[in-house]
């Protein structure tokens, strides 16, 4: 069976920063990535990348850091003032806020994101709001390993039930 829309794919890969080589993920038969194809889940061009192919195939291609999660934009980097990180004694964490925390927070409209620390000064914490990957060129390698039939309830909720799906 060939991967298509509506499928659901089970796949094992190595993810890799495409410039330095550097290891950034990997799962293995015991813990795969499954999917449900098609449904804009995953990076375009990853699921393009597998289109057509079948279980036992193997993949090994990269994705600019543009096609992937973006180019670092320097507009999500944000000076932040301290003082609205303060306990309920008017206190700084130094400890939670480190340079390279990341720390979940929300905007003005309640969107949910995070941000890595940057900086932190006596006045100003400068976070880092892209996603962790932006401006990373990506290269996957791996194997299928399982292609089969969406159940209508999987296509109906747009994600994989069941073992290394969804449950609920």
């Amino acid at each position: 069976m060939e991967i298509s829309t509506n499928k659901v794919v089970s796949l094992k890969y190595k993810l890799s920063n495409h410039q330095t080589g550097e290891k950034i993920e990997e799962t293995n038969e015991e813990n795969p990535l499954v999917f449900l194809y098609g449904v804009g889940g995953l990076i375009p061009e990853f699921e393009e990348n597998l289109a057509g192919k079948t279980v036992g195939d193997t993949f090994d291609f990269h994705i600019t850091a543009t096609n992937a999660y973006g180019d670092h934009d320097p507009q999500n980097v944000a000076m932040i003032p301290s003082d609205i990180f303060h306990n309920d004694e008017g206190k700084f964490d130094h400890e939670m806020f480190q340079v390279g925390a990341s720390i979940p927070m929300s905007d003005n409209e309640g969107n949910h994101l995070t941000g890595k620390i940057v900086e932190v000064d006596e006045e100003n914490v400068k976070m880092d709001f892209n996603h962790p990957l932006a401006g990373t060129d990506l290269h996957f390698s791996g194997e299928i390993l399982e292609v089969r039939e969406a159940s209508e309830e999987e296509i109906e909720h747009g994600h994989v039930h069941g073992e290394h799906g969804h449950h609920h």
